[in-house]
């Protein structure tokens, strides 16, 4: 990577990651609560439903939080099993689409899984690290994603799949993990941010290639998502994820 390019990706992340940037992008949901246990749900749901048009899944995202809210909180919905009422498509048929591939009834589920964890673990935070421990003790290295795609087995919803960039999962990543951050929320300080893996979406995929970070070639996979993570770390080598703003943010901006 050229000085003159290491120059530019960091201006260009300085200029998106700002407090400005969340008012259109699904990480607005990260203000929506303030207890801990809320926002990690939350977070969590808003990052699998950010795929498509904005005008669209936005409005999906504040209908699930504002059937929540009627209950006090996402944390209280989900344990107090209200959503099984509240979550039922208009005409009682629950295989019908919520949003895009994803039926009601596919809803529902997650939301279950949800209340699993909650009973035996308090928070989604509190789940992941426990099982990020366990595994760090026979695993030098255990992958996030893989543990969160694991726990959500029969959840449709939840990206699977080893090879695939599972960008969804690695968006929320980084709102939890990445501190000091005016739009990142670092709730997750047990993990090192130098070790997230760039949320791989059509964006960054193309501002990479015109900028010669990856080649012309490659695809939308882990690899590639690890090996754009592997550039932007000469530049931010505890931080890489900081690029995500400077690729995402110019794609999205020459959309507009």
């Amino acid at each position: 990577m050229t000085e003159e390019l290491k120059i530019k990706l960091k201006n260009l992340a300085e200029k998106y990651e700002t407090s400005q940037f969340i008012t259109s992008d699904p990480s607005q949901f990260l203000c929506w609560y303030k207890e801990r246990c809320d926002i990690e749900l939350a977070a969590f749901t808003a990052a699998l439903l950010s795929f498509g048009n904005r005008r669209q899944f936005i409005p999906k995202i504040q209908e699930i939080f504002t059937h929540a809210d009627k209950n006090g909180s996402f944390s209280k919905w989900i344990l107090s099993q209200a959503y099984e009422k509240d979550f039922n498509a208009p005409d009682g048929n629950n295989d019908k689409k919520f949003y895009r591939f994803y039926s009601y009834e596919d809803m529902k589920i997650l939301f279950r899984t949800y209340k699993k964890i909650l009973e035996e673990y308090k928070s989604l935070g509190q789940f992941v690290q426990s099982r990020y421990e366990k595994e760090s003790l026979e695993n030098k290295n255990p992958s996030l994603n893989q543990i969160i795609s694991e726990a959500f087995p029969n959840c449709s919803i939840v990206p699977k799949g080893k090879n695939s960039p599972n960008k969804r999962i690695h968006m929320f990543l980084r709102w939890m993990v990445r501190q000091n951050s005016p739009v990142d929320l670092g709730l997750w300080s047990w993990y090192k941010a130098e070790n997230l893996i760039i949320p791989l979406d059509t964006h960054v995929l193309q501002e990479a290639k015109k900028m010669c970070i990856i080649d012309e070639k490659a695809n939308a996979s882990l690899k590639t998502a690890i090996q754009i993570t592997g550039e932007l770390k000469q530049i931010w080598p505890n931080d890489p994820c900081k690029g995500d703003f400077a690729l995402f943010g110019l794609g999205v901006d020459k959309d507009n």
